[in-house]
This record gives C-alpha cells, sequence and structure tokens, in this order.
C-alpha cells in the first residue's frame, strides 16, 4: 500500500518539505547567535523591519501563552498530531492543494522542531509601520501562511469554475 506513493513526485514532495524546514532551521541559529553575540539588542535592517528575538511559547503568532508544561506538552502534542494529518492529506491529495500543503507542512516541523528543543518557538521578524507592530513572526510561519492562503485563494477559484 505504502509503495504506491513512493515515485518520484513523492521525493520531490520531501525534497521540498526539507527544503523549508533547512532554511528555516538556518534562519533561527543563525539570529539566535548574532542575538547571543550583540546581547539580545534589536538589529535595524531598514525603517519598517527590525531583526529581534523573542521566545514564542503559545501558537501562531503567539496565541495561547502560558507557563502550564502539562498543557503546552499536550499542545506540542495536538500539534504533532495535525502534522500527521497534513502528511496524510498531502499523500492523497493529488491537485494544486499538494503543494500548498507542502509549505503549511515544512513550515509547522520548522515550528514544532523548536518545540521540541527549546520549549518555545523563536520568533526574530519584526515588521512595522511607524508605531505599528505587526506580530513578530519567523521564517516557517511565512511558509505557513502562504500555504494557507494559497489553500483558502484555490478553494475561492476552484469552487467558482465548478459552478
Amino acid at each position: 500500500m505504502i509503495l504506491k506513493y513512493l515515485n518520484k513526485s513523492f521525493y520531490i514532495n520531501i525534497l521540498i518539505i526539507f527544503f523549508i524546514f533547512c532554511l528555516d532551521r538556518i534562519s533561527k541559529e543563525y539570529v539566535i547567535n548574532l542575538n547571543n553575540n550583540s546581547f539580545g539588542k534589536e538589529l535595524a535592517i531598514s525603517k519598517n523591519l527590525n531583526i529581534s528575538l523573542i521566545w514564542n511559547e503559545g501558537i501562531a503568532f503567539g496565541l495561547f501563552s502560558f507557563d502550564k508544561s502539562n498543557l503546552y506538552n499536550y499542545l506540542t502534542v495536538f500539534i504533532g498530531l495535525v502534522i500527521l494529518f497534513l502528511i496524510y492529506l498531502a499523500l492523497v491529495t493529488v491537485n494544486y492543494k499538494k503543494y500548498f500543503l507542502l509549505l503549511i507542512i515544512g513550515g509547522a516541523l520548522g515550528n514544532f522542531c523548536d518545540r521540541v528543543l527549546y520549549s518555545a518557538v523563536p520568533d526574530f521578524i519584526d515588521f512595522h509601520v511607524g508605531n505599528f507592530h505587526w506580530f513578530t513572526f519567523n521564517v516557517a510561519d511565512i511558509f505557513i501562511t502562504l500555504g494557507v492562503i494559497f489553500m483558502i485563494l484555490f478553494e475561492f477559484t476552484d469552487n467558482s469554475r465548478k459552478q
């Protein structure tokens, strides 16, 4: 049964996930080392972009941050199960949705790895306009967000074609 999934497309899919995961890990390790060497000082990249390391113990964009370690562990296990479900969906999906799922999986694995290694996810991209700051995020969050946006757009365009 599993052998039907082991084809050229499967290896390309794994390569996409691996690329996103590695890009995320490299960026996070770079920023963590940069933060340690600059003693936690915020780095201004441009007028609207700073690199400022924060440790996110919640889920997307710091939502549901809490101090209870048991709840954190349950949340981490739940996220792991969601990733497994997304992998299953990617295996059985045959159209463009598969690639959108791969973006989400690659980013989710990067953040999941941080949850296991550090008990928090390092977020460091601080986008702002004047005094308005968007939520601080990381490279994995970019891929997760793009995957979700593309998935939503695909659903809208696909449903309009069916009608």
